[in-house]
Parts: C-alpha cells; sequence; structure tokens
C-alpha cells in the first residue's frame, strides 16, 4: 500500500544513549584489557611496566601541557637518561657481552640523541616518575577485571537463589525472602570491608601460619624461662610455673628437654648465655619470687637471638613452615578475595528479580505443561525457566557490573582492596588526591582516573538502560 512504512523497530537500536555507551565502553574495555600483555609486562628491570619507575621523570605533568622551569629541566634529564640507556644497549648487543668491561668509558649522548629520546608522557608522570597512562591502563584491566568476576558471581547466586525460592514457593519461599530482607537492612558497604578484610586475615594466616608460630614460639620461650630460672638463677619453681601457666611438671620437663637441647646446640647455648647476662642485673632489684619470674620473662621475650633460633626451629616443623607463595601470587590472592567480596554481597537485587520472574512463569501454561507429562525439575529449570530469565539477567548483568566496579574503587580507595604498587582507578584516584593541596596542584594524577572511571560507569548505566528498552516486552514503537 503506498505510504505504508516498512521501517521495523529493531529493539537494540532504541536506545540513542545506549548505543552512544556500547561504543564507549567497547573502545574502553579494548584499551584496558587488549593492553594487559604490555603494562603487565616486564619492564627496563624486574618490575613489570605498570611499575617501571624513573625518579628523574617525577610528578611531570602531561607533554601536551605547559611546563614549569623545573619540570621542563626534570624531562630532559630523564630523555638523558634514556639516551644514555640506549647507547648501553647497544654497546652490549654489537659485542655481544653481558656487561661494560673495565676501562671501557661509553660516550655521553648527544644533543640530537638526547632529543630523539625525549619521552612524551600522555597523562604525565606520578611521584616514582611512572607513566600514568601506563598505570590507568594496567588498573582499568584490573577494574575492570574485578568488575566482571564480581559481577558473575553475583548474578550466579542471585539467579540461583532466587530460581530456587521462587520454585519451591510456600514457606520455603518466604524463609529464603526474609534472609534476603535482613541482609538488605544491614550496612552493604560494612559487609564487603569485613569480607574483605576478614578473607585477607584468613589468606594471611594460611600462608604464614602466624598464630601457629605464635603459639610455638610462646612454648619455646616458656621453656627457656623455666630453665634459666630454675637451673641458672635460682628463681622459684612455683613463681615460675605461676608466670608461664604451667603446673611444676611441666617446668621441670621443660627445662631437662632445655639442658639437652643446649648440650648439643653449640648456638643456643650462647643465646642462653646472653639471656642470662642480661636477666642477671635486672634480677638483682627484685626481691619477690613473682617479680623475679616476671623479669625473667620480659627479658626472654624480648631477646632477638632467641626469636631468631625459635624461627629457625619453626621452620622445621612441617606444619608451621609458611608456604612459598611470591609476592605475585599474594597479590592475585588479594584480588581475588575482594571480587569474592563484592560478588557475595551484592546479589540481592538479582534474586529478588529471578524469584519474581520464577513465580510469574511458573504458573504458565507451558510450566503446568511439562509438570503434567513429568519434566524432571533439572530440565524443566535448564529449558523453559532459563531461557525465559535471560533477559532480566542480561538486563541486571550490566546494572551490577558498575556497581561492582564502583565497589572496587571505593575500597582501593580507602586502601582496602587493590594496593600499590599495583594499580587500580581507585588507589590511582586515592594517590591523586594526596596531590591536591594549595601549593602545588597535580590535577593530572586525579583528573585522568576519575574520568576514566566515570566514563566507564555512565557508559556502563547507559547501556543497561538500554538492554532494559530492548528486552521490555511491554515496549512497543509507536
Amino acid at each position: 500500500m503506498a505510504g505504508t512504512d516498512y521501517h521495523r523497530d529493531h529493539p537494540l537500536t532504541r536506545s540513542l544513549a545506549g548505543m552512544i555507551g556500547f561504543g564507549v565502553l567497547l573502545t574502553l574495555v579494548l584499551l584496558c584489557l587488549l593492553t594487559i600483555p604490555y603494562t603487565f609486562g616486564k619492564g627496563r628491570g624486574e618490575s613489570p611496566r605498570y611499575d617501571d619507575q624513573r625518579l628523574s621523570a617525577f610528578m611531570l605533568p602531561p607533554s601536551w601541557a605547559s611546563h614549569t622551569e623545573d619540570e621542563a629541566r626534570r624531562r630532559s634529564k630523564a630523555a638523558s637518561e634514556i639516551a644514555s640507556e640506549r647507547i648501553l644497549l647497544s654497546y652490549l648487543e654489537d659485542n655481544g657481552v653481558t656487561e661494560v668491561p673495565d676501562g671501557v668509558d661509553l660516550p655521553a649522548p648527544t644533543d640530537a640523541q638526547v632529543a630523539d629520546a625525549m619521552p612524551f608522557y600522555w597523562m604525565g608522570t606520578d611521584s616514582l616518575g611512572r607513566p600514568l597512562l601506563t598505570r590507568c591502563l594496567a588498573g582499568g584491566g584490573i577494574s575492570i577485571g574485578i568488575g566482571l568476576s564480581a559481577a558473575a558471581i553475583s548474578v550466579f547466586i542471585g539467579t540461583l537463589y532466587g530460581a530456587l525460592a521462587g520454585y519451591l514457593g510456600g514457606k520455603a519461599d518466604a524463609l529464603m525472602m526474609r534472609i534476603v530482607d535482613i541482609l538488605y537492612g544491614l550496612p552493604y558497604i560494612l559487609l564487603v570491608v569485613l569480607l574483605a578484610v576478614a578473607g585477607e586475615a584468613v589468606l594471611d594466616e594460611v600462608i604464614s601460619r602466624s598464630s601457629a608460630r605464635r603459639a610455638f614460639a610462646e612454648e619455646q620461650t616458656s621453656m627457656v624461662v623455666a630453665w634459666l630460672g630454675t637451673e641458672r638463677l635460682g628463681v622459684s619453681e612455683d613463681a615460675i610455673a605461676s608466670q608461664i601457666d604451667q603446673d611444676a611438671s611441666e617446668v621441670r620437663a621443660g627445662s631437662a628437654t632445655i639442658s639437652e637441647w643446649a648440650a648439643d646446640d653449640a648456638d643456643f647455648s650462647e643465646v642462653l648465655a646472653q639471656i642470662e647476662a642480661a636477666a642477671v642485673p635486672l634480677l638483682e632489684r627484685e626481691t619477690t619470687a613473682s617479680g623475679r619470674a616476671a623479669v625473667l620473662e620480659n627479658v626472654a621475650s624480648n631477646d632477638d637471638g632467641l626469636a631468631a633460633w625459635v624461627n629457625v626451629r619453626a621452620d622445621q616443623v612441617p606444619r608451621l613452615k609458611k608456604l612459598p607463595v611470591s609476592a605475585t601470587q599474594q597479590k592475585l590472592f588479594e584480588v581475588g578475595i575482594l571480587l569474592v567480596a563484592i560478588g557475595g554481597v551484592s546479589w540481592l537485587t538479582m534474586a529478588r528479580v529471578i524469584r519474581g520472574q520464577v513465580l510469574s512463569l511458573k504458573a504458565q501454561p507451558f510450566m503446568e505443561a511439562a509438570r503434567a507429562i513429568g519434566v524432571p525439575v533439572q530440565r524443566q529449570f535448564a529449558q523453559h525457566l532459563l531461557p525465559n530469565l535471560l533477559g532480566p539477567i542480561i538486563v541486571y548483568t550490566t546494572l551490577t557490573v558498575p556497581q561492582a566496579i564502583l565497589q572496587e574503587s571505593f575500597l582501593s580507595f580507602l586502601g582496602i582492596g587493590v594496593r600499590p604498587p599495583l594499580p587500580s582507578w581507585g588507589n590511582l584516584a586515592a594517590e591523586g588526591l594526596i596531590q591536591l593541596n594549595p601549593v602545588v596542584v597535580r590535577w593530572w594524577l586525579i583528573l585522568f582516573p576519575c574520568l576514566l572511571l566515570g566514563a566507564t560507569l555512565l557508559a556502563l548505566n547507559f547501556v543497561g538502560e538500554g538492554l532494559r528498552e530492548a528486552f521490555d516486552p511491554k515496549r512497543a514503537k509507536k
């Protein structure tokens, strides 16, 4: 028919803001994630590029901005260092050696070489001369990665919990939703902080065995106090037993053990002699038995030689050995704890939404037919419920990701989340905030991390709203 408009409304293009947000988000995600091999790759030394320090280039503004005379001088000095490093590397490669032989003086860089080596810092440098662009890209990869991972955990828990509550119904549904209501009433960010701090404490205990080693050190120190007091310094056995919270038989047993160790270990005998020499003048001033026992325990507990000997013995006990975890592995564990803490408390809204959707779908004729013909519960969920839940899941996932990123940034800003030198947009903003003072304002240190964080959060929210419009069954083109 003439004049009929055959243009069809595509649901994914209904929201202009959503399309713009998707473009901005895609650009930022690709920049941050695809540059991870570079930003986390090896720098000039053993440190990764995001921690590649050049102290001569500290606190330089972006190269396209105006520089003071002192900033220009520092940038020139950095260029001279880079040119000298290039001359050194060229000499080592040409001669096939790993270091410059004695007596060989490398030429100083020429003006042309210095000019060619002049660094261009798109976003300036920080207090250690590290390029802020590299740190922002690395921090973006960490922040976005934590946000996506935490959102995935949140979606998994929320979908499973909400679907189970909605499908069971009745008293089980009421009980499960009351639990959600209670969790909603608790301070949200406080829960994340408590989980993150508790997780780090557990991790530290697992790696360092600190509590078990502390108890072992107290036990060994008590035995030393028992032996010194009863065998060498004439302190009452009852006073020693009272001071170290043991009975007389335990004091005698500990004293006998120390006697055997001292006879077999010359270094340990020297440690005991040092403690004895330090305790004698102090014991002469004490007249009461309890006071003498307390002085002896205090001297032994604060002796560095005894502490070192106890640590050596603890390393020989299998259950007290520290786990061989590198600094990189420990940082990865800390990041994992952070994303689990964030994802573990941000599933409440998802659970409520999914539960409502399941209650609605459960009453539909196709679900009644599935139950009537005896379709197993697992198949009902996988083939009938889950496909109809994909819309709400996708929408609320895109709205959960910015919330997770913001929480990570906030915790890192407080010093609880990702910790330096590992960057994230949160701790980069915290470092930049320190430089906002009435004397010298290093504006670039806080502007760029906050700009990237804000753009990502806005883009994610626009994408979420666009997907909400796209998957809204009640929306129709007028």
